[in-house]
């Protein structure tokens, strides 16, 4: 029953990291509806997590590489060739981008999640989060990589940070953001994803001291392991399918799944 139960949050996680539903906001919601201590296992949500990371990483692997390669040849490159500039621009872009998170995560994290981590202000979040996956369900883009400017850098960077509120949606927000700003469908679903990487990279090194100086660790190890694989694979194809969503301009239907979620946490925790 144990493994059952972390088998279940894996799945939870794996469903909810990619999809622009706000996996803070389900877990804080089910830490209330169950009242069980599985979901206040800070540890193992660390471990979900990276397991998102990792299947993300992997879809975006090429992607990935190729930026590195990029980025880092552009720097050692004393004729600074055209050749590495895109990437190395691309990479500056994620990292201006990252910075307001950074900051504010630094400053407010605890503050805000300590402040509004309740079922009522989530509810909100979720109506928050609808309303604007709702407003731009008709845009669609011209912007390609080679078009983003740093001033949408710094823009989509300020709202990814909005998404430090709980029950905000950082895919959904930062999505909504490159669609404001012009961006075709598959870049904005690129962007979105490619900025994940730091942000979640820097969560699970922060955590990861923390779990490494658990001594309970040996006990747990297989609802661990049980959950991290749910967590890895379903985070895998939940992607698959937010990306057809995406490019089939159909992101709207996530609103109406927002829109229920908000309504029922608002009535429910009333």
């Amino acid at each position: 029953m144990e493994i059952l139960k972390y088998i279940i949050l894996g799945i939870i996680q794996g469903i909810t990291e990619p999809l622009p539903i706000s996996s803070s906001g389900h877990l804080l919601v089910f830490k209330n509806l169950f009242n069980t201590n599985m979901f206040n296992d800070l540890n193992f949500e660390i471990i979900v997590n990276f397991a998102s990371f990792l299947a993300i990483l992997y879809i975006f692997r090429k992607d990935i590489i190729k930026l590195f390669k990029g980025f880092f040849g552009y720097i050692f490159d004393k004729q600074k060739s055209k050749q590495y500039f895109s990437d190395f621009k691309y990479c500056m872009l994620i990292i201006v981008s990252t910075i307001p998170t950074g900051i504010i995560g630094i400053l407010f994290k605890d503050k805000i999640e300590s402040a509004l981590s309740t079922p009522k202000i989530v509810g909100f979040a979720f109506l928050i989060t609808a309303l604007a996956l709702f407003l731009i369900r008709n845009i669609k883009g011209n912007k390609d990589d080679k078009d983003i400017t740093y001033k949408d850098a710094i823009l989509i960077g300020l709202l990814q940070a909005v998404a430090i509120f709980p029950g905000i949606s950082r895919s959904g927000t930062v999505l909504v953001g490159c669609l404001l700003r012009n961006f075709k469908r598959e870049t904005a679903l690129k962007y979105t994803f490619i900025l994940y990487f730091p942000v979640s990279l820097a969560t699970f090194g922060l955590g990861a001291i923390d779990i490494l100086k658990d001594n309970q660790l040996s006990l747990v190890l297989m609802p661990y392991l049980a959950g991290f694989v749910c967590s890895l694979v379903v985070t895998y194809f939940a992607y698959k399918w937010l990306a057809k969503i995406v490019k089939n301009g159909k992101l709207w239907k996530f609103s109406i799944y927002c829109l229920l979620m908000g309504i029922f946490t608002l009535i429910y925790f009333r």
